[in-house]
């Protein structure tokens, strides 16, 4: 009898399913119009820089480019050694198929060479999951990984549902067996952008996992939940809900005209312009802007940027923190990519 995962199709995945089949439409045509191999590069690089951050990397967004470029990075090597990782993984997707056993292990050792010592194979012991001293799942013993991988992707070879539940299905069953040692969470996105590649080839570049981190405790919440219920019907309509968000901002950018260039002010423009795809703290702005005055910098730079929503704080719930950092918009990263050509 065919492994068939337990979730269930509610109103609400219904509804999400509409809502991104129709978007999704919109999205297609304008990224063949202007998805550049450069807009491209620069989506792979926000994905893998949030997919990690997800995990606990600390590398900045400036960082990651750097380190996918090539340039020396002062950094944790283990951590630079993700990034060069992730990148080469996701550069070779066009390479694998969602339902391979085989490519599924190569990804693996990819995406964890240099980092552990079972890279590209599955766990041969017991694994817990923790918040804190809090077991909050333990997986399946290791000597049952192999054949619940095999139901799991034979249901993904067979199975007659959209690509679009049908990813998210199989994200929360791989986070459920935890096949790996380490780098489940990594893998289990990087598969599903997989499956979503299979049903449109543009959605390989579409950042969700940008989404995922900004709301990186409801995607926990949301695993908690499936596990709770032994259903993964909560983590399909949270992640379904992420994914539209994505492809709405893509589109969003995508319908930006040179209009908005007019709407720039000489000090906010040159504030974009140094701020490029990094994230930096106001002291670090101020060095780059060469001011030295900080209620100029403040009312002619920082506020109506802030204001006129072409950059943003990263940490929006508390402005005053002092490790806030500022990272361009959506609005602000397309402005940059006409100035720049």
């Amino acid at each position: 009898m065919k492994y068939q995962p337990p979730y269930t199709i509610t109103p609400a995945i219904v509804n999400l399913v509409a809502a991104i089949s129709e978007t999704i439409g919109r999205y297609t045509v304008l990224a063949e119009q202007s998805l550049t191999p450069r807009l491209r590069r620069e989506n792979r690089i926000r994905t893998i820089h949030a997919s990690l951050a997800i995990e606990n990397n600390t590398l900045t967004l400036e960082q990651v480019t750097a380190v996918i470029e090539g340039k020396r990075v002062l950094g944790h090597p283990r951590e630079i050694q993700e990034v060069r990782n992730a990148f080469a993984a996701y550069e070779a997707l066009e390479d694998w198929r969602a339902n391979s056993e085989r490519d599924l292990l190569s990804a693996h050792e990819l995406l964890m060479r240099g980092l552990m010592d079972e890279a590209g194979c599955y766990r041969s012991g017991g694994v817990g999951i923790f918040q804190g001293k809090q077991l909050v799942h333990m997986a399946p013993p290791a000597n049952r990984v192999p054949q619940l991988m095999a139901d799991l992707l034979e249901w993904l070879a067979t199975t007659t549902e959209h690509p679009l539940i049908a990813g998210c299905v199989f994200h929360y069953e791989f986070e459920f067996i935890h096949p790996f040692a380490d780098g489940n969470g990594r893998m289990g996105r990087l598969w599903q952008t997989l499956i979503l590649r299979d049903w449109n080839a543009l959605l390989a570049y579409l950042s969700v996992e940008t989404m995922v981190r900004e709301h990186q405790e409801r995607y926990y919440q949301a695993l908690a939940a499936a596990d709770e219920r032994a259903d993964a019907t909560p983590f399909v309509e949270y992640m379904l809900g992420k994914l539209l968000a994505a492809i709405r901002e893509a589109v969003d950018i995508h319908q930006m005209t040179d209009q908005v260039t007019d709407q720039v002010t000489d000090q906010v423009a040159k504030l974009i312009q140094v701020m490029g795809s990094g994230e930096l703290n106001g002291n670090e702005l101020m060095q780059a802007l060469g001011l030295v005055h900080r209620p100029t910098f403040r009312e002619n730079y920082l506020n109506p940027a802030l204001a006129e929503n072409w950059i943003e704080r990263t940490q929006p719930d508390s402005p005053r923190s002092p490790t806030q950092r500022y990272r361009l918009t959506a609005k602000g990263r397309k402005w940059l990519q006409q100035q720049t050509g």
